[in-house]
């Protein structure tokens, strides 16, 4: 089965691949077929999702699948949430985003630093889909003082999940998908499929 994978993001298509390859899913960039990405509108991760997806269906004529994710900081009131890859600003880098967090998250001790990875996936046949496949997945941890690590993206050489003592850029991939987010909202979209016909 052929899918639409609403992202220009690598680091999403390499996690996305590794955890959909046993489901016989066939992964196609939105960016392959000349798909812009929608603007991220919505208020919730679900409601982005569902935006992302429908605009790949509707451009591309095939079923899409997107995902909204983020970090959820508890001393920050749930922030960057919605606008994790846009926290410093609209053309921030990881590194600008993780600076930016290290800087608001200055002097507090850990366990002020409580965070979570929050995923949500939709899965739409058409863009007209009235009944999506909506899936989700949360990580919990905390912020660590400083990046360690050279895998993953975003946020991930700051986020110490818990029960570890390295952070999630620092664990083997594998591992990290196996506890992420994203490994657990795909787990359950996978779940979800055997009780749906695509």
């Amino acid at each position: 089965m052929k899918l639409v994978l609403a992202t220009a993001n690598a680091g999403k298509q390499r996690e996305f691949e590794a955890l959909l390859a046993p489901v016989g899913f066939q992964l196609v960039l939105q960016s392959a077929l000349g798909i812009d990405s929608v603007a991220e509108t919505g208020t919730t991760f679900e409601a982005n999702a569902l935006l992302k997806a429908r605009h790949a269906a509707a451009r591309s004529g095939l079923p899409a699948l997107a995902d909204d994710s983020g970090l959820e900081v508890d001393a920050l009131g749930g922030r960057p949430g919605v606008r994790s890859a846009r926290y410093a600003g609209a053309t921030a880098t990881d590194a600008d985003n993780n600076a930016q967090l290290l800087s608001e998250l200055a002097g507090l001790p850990p366990e002020r630093r409580r965070a979570r990875y929050r995923c949500v996936l939709a899965l739409v046949r058409s863009a007209e889909d009235a009944a999506p496949l909506i899936a989700s997945g949360s990580w919990e941890g905390r912020i660590g003082i400083r990046p360690a690590g050279r895998g993953g993206f975003g946020y991930d050489p700051l986020f110490v999940p818990d029960d570890h003592d390295m952070s999630a850029a620092e664990l083997p991939a594998a591992q990290k998908n196996a506890l992420s987010h994203r490994g657990r909202a795909l787990a359950a979209l996978v779940a979800s499929l055997t009780l749906h016909a695509l």
